[in-house]
């Protein structure tokens, strides 16, 4: 059976999962949800780091029991059944296959921005290639690559909270301190859901660490010990850059919600506005060269997730080859990295292009996410016959509540990316159903 190298640290997939995140990710959601929230988007940041956390910790549970590339694919064939496990592993591609088309799309439109005389299509072409070229050396090999851009990334962030500090200690603030936590006088739990399922958007990709189990060169627990280190941080990176972004702001929700066409750049004209030309350029720069590394690793995670169900037959084979020398899984790698070529270069020729990507994102993520907690009740529960207080706790209790936060969070997403993944699923049926007679998965027979 082909094996990946098993050479990630700690560190290694604490940087993947931040930098698939980017420790900046509301900064574009920014305007958005300020207003819909209402100006509580402090608030809406700590609900969802609060939704997430059941989904870390499920993804912890799973990964230190089932150290495999799938993920959720795995963890679901393991815990219910094979033919789910497909169906689940096929919408979590509807996420790891569109994220970085997104985030490819993102960095093109950020530099033509700041290099008008190259279109948005070359910019996004450069990207692909730079970053396949990465990951086809392996991660490890890159490494010091990612971790720079990372420093890169949190030192301009850091620099703008710590400007927006000085600037709210010397000259005052637009807002009272409470409101980035309790909104005004619109806020409602419905606008809050819905923002929270927006906002959802930021976080995709902690959830990525758990592809790379096979990598884990250390401890079996130094995955679930990254999942759940990689989403705290990214929670109070989050709360802190909104809380402070919204002080600064000097426009009101109402404001953001008469003039939508502002809600995108809002964060960025915060910082022109209030923190000078020379931190708003830097932030841009930096989200534009964040989004390509982000995509990176998304197209990283994705390669895995295909490589595992290559592996399995459940895809062409192919999907399964490993470099001899890079210990990473070149086709899969070229497959996906195709994929969100395709996707960004027409999004980018298209008006709406953007928006329209970004609307179909989440349904495979939070899908994905329920069906993870139900595999931990069934693998936990009634395949390893978990019994006690401590069971009752990890393997039901939790598991209910975060499959009970997360549906209503699914439920507000865009209408038309319920459609798309609704066919996306169709499609994914037709492909198991094709394949009906495939053997069961010899790795789940060994752990039964």
């Amino acid at each position: 059976m082909q094996q990946l190298n098993k050479s990630m640290r700690f560190r290694d997939l604490v940087i993947l999962g931040l930098l698939f995140m980017g420790p900046a990710a509301p900064v574009g959601l920014f305007g958005v949800l300020d207003a819909i929230s209402d100006g509580a988007i402090a608030l809406v940041y700590i609900v969802s780091t609060f939704v997430m956390a059941f989904t870390a910790f499920s993804y912890a549970r799973m990964s230190s029991e089932l150290p495999h590339a799938g993920s959720v694919y795995a963890y679901c064939s393991a815990g219910i059944h094979p033919h789910a496990g497909f169906l689940v592993g096929w919408l979590l591609l509807l996420d790891y296959l569109f994220i970085p088309a997104v985030a490819y799309l993102f960095s093109g439109i950020s530099l033509n921005a700041i290099m008008p005389s190259v279109p948005v299509w070359v910019w996004t072409c450069i990207a692909v290639v730079l970053t396949t070229t990465l990951n086809l050396i392996g991660v490890k090999k890159s490494a010091k690559i990612t971790l720079l851009i990372l420093i890169v990334e949190i030192v301009v962030l850091a620099a703008v909270l710590f400007a927006g500090i000085w600037i709210l200690a010397t000259s005052g603030i637009e807002r009272d301190w409470l409101v980035p936590f309790s909104g005004g006088e619109r806020f409602s739990w419905g606008n809050l859901s819905t923002a929270v399922s927006i906002a959802a958007l930021s976080y995709l990709g902690f959830d990525a660490i758990a592809t790379f189990a096979e990598e884990n060169g250390g401890e079996r627990s130094l995955v679930s010990k990254a999942i759940i280190g990689c989403l705290i941080l990214a929670g109070a990176l989050f709360v802190i850059q909104t809380y402070i972004g919204a002080l600064l702001s000097p426009y009101s929700p109402a404001y953001l919600r008469a003039n939508p066409s502002l809600q995108g750049k809002a964060y960025y004209d915060i910082v022109n506005q209030e923190l000078g030309l020379y931190l708003g350029w830097s932030l841009g720069l930096m989200k534009a060269i964040g989004a390509a590394f982000a995509a990176m690793v998304g197209q990283a995670a994705a390669s895995r997730l295909l490589f595992s169900m290559g592996r399995d037959k459940r895809l062409p084979p192919i999907l399964a080859k490993v470099g001899k020398h890079s210990g990473v899984p070149t086709i899969a790698i070229l497959f996906a990295a195709a994929f969100n070529f395709c996707l960004a270069t027409s999004a980018a020729n298209n008006a709406k292009g953007l928006p329209t990507l970004v609307s179909f994102v989440d349904v495979g993520a939070l899908s994905a996410f329920i069906m993870l907690h139900i595999a931990v009740i069934g693998y936990f529960r009634f395949k390893k016959n978990n019994i006690g207080l401590s069971s009752l706790l990890s393997d039901i209790i939790i598991p209910i509540i975060g499959i009970s936060v997360l549906l209503p969070v699914l439920l507000y997403i865009n209408h038309d990316a319920k459609i798309v993944g609704g066919i996306w699923l169709l499609i994914g049926g037709l492909i198991l159903f094709l394949n009906k007679n495939k053997p069961t998965l010899q790795w789940i027979d060994h752990i039964k």
